[in-house]
């Protein structure tokens, strides 16, 4: 075919239809591409009516030049207006050319809406614009949704530490919820608490017992020689923080991190915040604490050595009071043989209640003197002497008389726990005979009495029901407990019996305050101790 032969077949063609040499020259062309090609002539060059630069259809050419099958593409001319008209090309090498170079025959389609191949590649970029868009709406939403659970796990981080540092009393416990909740709640690997202990509890002293009452997790500031926790500290940055409540320094926070990075400081502000004013309440607890319980030993008496008998005391204030209590004991040399024994609790806890167990104890020892050898009549007074100058108040009383030479026991009781007999093997029984009820309720009451013998070597340990009484559990339960707990005591002296059964659960919350007298009978030629 020759160029004639070409021109007579693409004549009656709608479309556009080229030849062109591989410089770009335009060898033939039918009418419908001079009329669609505004500048195109024969002899021209088809890269300069590019409109967006003659590299792309160079490439294209070269691209067409190297194949035998028509290969698609597409250029942009400028129109008769002078808008850029875009056609779509499909271009091969022209193998039935005879001329010396080689040529290129294309076959253009101009592209509008309604062409399939603009609408599929419109669909096409639509598609993959959708994708785009839904592919970044899923990595946002998934960073969202990371940022969610973060800051949903730092919540729960930040509400774990203010639950531990609310339901914390003492200062043992806030040093033990720091340590253990403000590490995640500040994003770090350890904090460690340095504090002045003299600004903790102003009016503590010595200021070493502190120590003592707040464990050892933690550094004394006014005492430098003595480190709180030990052992290698955790890898990374450290940051130290005053804890600081009302103008008051009481010492500083360290905050060692791991690799995770520090939190913004406004959140380090407000967990320390938060340490330092626990620190601070359960300072002014452990002061207010310490006074109660120093004016409530203050009001328990001296006992007196009794020749011929073995006898100790001990007194503890309720784990969650800050008010003196009610609760007393004593004893009374009757006479070379006999002694009288009481203790007792007061309702209520406050300055009334440690006031009126003072007026109580008091005349107890001038009902005593008149009375001291009949139980039943000594509470029997001591109800009517509550009953006219205590009206309204309720208490518990247990008093009995101890011949040490023959061993004979009477007791009676105004509604309060039953004495525990200890053997010296560690047997035990409960005195539960002879109960009444409380002291003042009841204006007369017929107290009753109760007899017993003891042995040499035996005690009777008298208690208040702080001993046996826990939240949520029945004394039956705190009774049976003390029975199993007599089991330990063989060979104890009558002084080790007492921190025995006074710190039996050490870890354990007591509502009210413990008060235990213990009397012991000592065996044929041993000394009384």
């Amino acid at each position: 075919m020759d160029l004639g032969l070409f021109q007579a077949v693409t004549r009656p063609l709608p479309d556009p239809v080229l030849l062109c040499a591989a410089d770009g020259r335009v060898l033939a062309a039918n009418p419908t591409a001079a009329r669609s090609l505004p500048g195109l002539s024969v002899g021209g060059v088809l890269f300069e009516l590019a409109a967006d630069g003659p590299d792309t259809l160079r490439r294209l050419m070269d691209h067409w030049l190297r194949s035998g099958d028509p290969l698609p593409g597409a250029m942009t001319v400028k129109g008769p207006d002078g808008e850029p008209v875009r056609f779509r090309c499909h271009g091969a090498r022209a193998v039935w050319w005879r001329g010396p170079d080689a040529t290129v025959q294309l076959h253009l389609t101009r592209l509008d809406h309604g062409d399939q191949f603009v609408a599929l590649t419109q669909q096409v970029s639509a598609l993959n614009q959708e994708v785009a868009f839904r592919r970044a709406a899923e990595a946002e939403r998934g960073r969202l949704l990371a940022a969610e659970q973060a800051g949903r796990a730092r919540m729960q981080r930040l509400y774990r530490f203010t639950a531990a540092l609310a339901a914390a009393t003492t200062l043992a416990e806030v040093v033990r919820a720091t340590r253990q909740t403000a590490p995640a709640a500040l994003d770090a690997a350890e904090v460690v608490l340095e504090l002045h202990s003299r600004r903790l509890v102003p009016s503590l002293e010595p200021a070493e017992s502190l120590l003592a009452i707040s464990g050892d997790d933690w550094v004394d500031l006014d005492r430098p020689a003595v480190r709180g926790p030990g052992g290698e500290r955790a890898a990374g940055a450290a940051a130290r923080v005053p804890l600081e409540v009302s103008g008051l320094l009481l010492g500083d926070l360290v905050i060692h991190y791991g690799s995770a990075p520090a939190p913004e400081r406004e959140h380090i502000t407000a967990v320390v915040q938060q340490i330092a004013q626990a620190l601070r309440r359960a300072g002014l607890y452990e002061h207010e604490h310490r006074l109660a319980e120093r004016l409530q030993r203050s009001l328990l008496p001296v006992l007196p050595a009794v020749p011929g008998l073995g006898t100790a005391c001990r007194y503890a204030p309720g784990t969650s009071m800050v008010e003196v209590g009610g609760d007393w004991y004593d004893v009374y040399a009757l006479d070379a043989d006999r002694t009288g024994v009481s203790i007792g609790d007061v309702a209520g806890h406050g300055l009334a209640e440690a006031a009126a167990m003072a007026r109580i104890s008091a005349a107890l020892r001038g009902i005593v003197l008149r009375f001291g050898n009949s139980p039943a009549a000594v509470l029997r007074e001591l109800n009517a002497f509550v009953d006219s100058y205590h009206p309204g108040l309720m208490a518990t009383a247990c008093y009995l008389v101890l011949n040490h030479r023959t061993g004979a026991v009477r007791y009676a009781r105004a509604g309060h726990p039953p004495p525990l007999l200890v053997g010296a093997d560690g047997g035990s029984r409960y005195l539960d005979r002879a109960l009444a009820p409380p002291l003042g309720p009841v204006p007369k009451v017929r107290y009753r009495e109760a007899r017993l013998t003891v042995r040499g070597g035996e005690t009777l340990l008298l208690y208040t029901d702080g001993l046996i009484e826990r939240r949520g559990e029945s004394l039956d339960v705190g009774l049976a407990r003390l029975a199993a707990l007599a089991r330990d005591s063989a060979g104890r002296t009558v002084d080790e019996l007492c921190d025995l059964f006074l710190h039996h659960q050490p870890g354990a919350e007591f509502p009210d305050d413990r008060a235990l007298l213990a009397v012991r009978l000592p065996v044929a030629d041993e000394p009384a101790g």
